[in-house]
């Protein structure tokens, strides 16, 4: 009978004990945090992340949502088809603080109005949320990431009661110029998202949809308003301000100027074959077999992952997969006279890129331009070699 008391009172304390520590005092302050961007792609877009801040209780976590599984089995393989749980994480604010200070990245505040209640709840939930059982998530770049998460918690929350009003700055945009605005054009990462998204981020992105973006939760939530017009934000302040760094880019290293040389180099072969009247077959094969495998990948984002940003790519106009097939008509002295009509479908079908990209169906990379120009004058270059055998 002892025995029966003795454990009841014990599950009695440590279950007074664990609802302690997780009871907010009426000092407790609730913010999000909006970090700046870094200098990788990874994180050029920034970061956002919920603060939980009660001196009285020792508490001064943050939560942020985004963190990679690497446990994960098949980790890259699922990262590639989009199907990797991404998790929530918890850290204290000083280990916070210092890493992203360490790498110069601002921090900014916003102390949200949130009575006693509402806080108490958003910390259980999180709580909750960081859980074994509850941390992972299928992250989603455009609807469900770090910042659209803050969005989406703040509404179940506060019962879908928050207004989000457009700031004053706002200007409608796709979700690819969304992206492109924390991009230089002419890098490796920015050429890289316009070969790999399609043309479904070219469409106007709803005021709540650039809300994808830290910088833009920051905006909107300064702007928000709750309950009787209540601003959503009752205080915001500066943690930290990036220091000014000199950043060099050198343009000799852009795609721009890379895909230029590529482009001259085929041009100059392309004269010098016409020039002689013969063809040089290592370019063609290098040129059907590069875009080909190139066109192999993007059909596989498109249909063989659950990335949605990467439907419907009009990049498969000039990285045509079907060229891999035609490399053996390259080394033949005569090709089929199918492979001629061929060679006409593909300067059609860089012609239809060009229209795609000025009636605004799609962005294209400006790095490419060079090598689109080049691959377009080759292929006339084969269609009338060929037509002279």
């Amino acid at each position: 009978m002892q025995k029966t008391f003795l454990l009841l009172f014990l599950f009695l304390f440590f279950k007074l004990s664990f609802a302690q520590q997780h009871q907010l005092s009426e000092a407790a302050e609730i913010s999000v945090l909006t970090v700046g961007p870094g200098t990788s792609l990874n994180d050029a877009f920034g970061h956002s992340a919920f603060r939980i801040k009660d001196l009285n209780q020792g508490i001064d976590l943050v939560y942020g949502y985004g963190e990679y599984d690497f446990d994960a089995p098949n980790f890259y393989l699922k990262f590639a088809q989009g199907k990797l749980n991404y998790l929530i994480s918890r850290t204290n604010f000083n280990r916070f603080y210092q890493v992203y200070t360490y790498y110069n990245r601002s921090i900014k505040e916003q102390v949200l109005n949130l009575s006693s209640t509402e806080k108490q709840k958003l910390y259980d939930y999180l709580v909750n949320n960081y859980k074994p059982e509850n941390r992972a998530y299928l992250y989603e770049f455009f609807y469900d990431n770090c910042a659209t998460k803050i969005k989406d918690v703040s509404n179940i929350v506060l019962n879908n009661a928050i207004t989000f009003n457009k700031p004053k700055d706002f200007k409608e945009a796709s979700f690819r110029t969304l992206i492109q605005n924390n991009l230089n054009r002419n890098s490796w990462g920015s050429l890289g998202i316009d070969l790999a998204l399609g043309a479904v981020i070219d469409r106007k992105a709803s005021p709540e949809d650039h809300m994808f973006l830290p910088e833009n939760i920051y905006k909107f939530f300064k702007n928000a308003t709750i309950k009787n017009k209540e601003p959503l934000v009752k205080e915001s302040k500066t943690l930290y301000a990036k220091r000014e760094t000199k950043f060099t880019n050198s343009f000799f290293s852009s795609p721009l100027f890379i895909f230029g040389i590529i482009g001259l180099i085929i041009l100059f072969i392309t004269y010098q074959d016409h020039k002689n009247e013969q063809r040089t077959k290592w370019l063609d094969i290098s040129i059907f077999a590069v875009t080909g495998l190139i066109g192999i990948v993007i059909l596989l984002l498109w249909f063989a992952t659950n990335h949605t940003g990467t439907h419907q790519n009009y990049n498969l106009l000039w990285a045509f997969a079907l060229n891999i097939l035609c490399i053996g008509q390259l080394l033949k002295p005569i090709p089929k006279p199918w492979f001629i009509k061929y060679i006409k479908l593909l300067v059609i079908l860089l012609c239809l890129l060009a229209l795609h990209w000025t009636i605004g169906v799609q962005v294209f990379a400006i790095g490419l331009i060079p090598f689109l120009i080049a691959l377009f004058i080759r292929y006339i270059f084969l269609v009338k070699h060929f037509n002279k055998l």
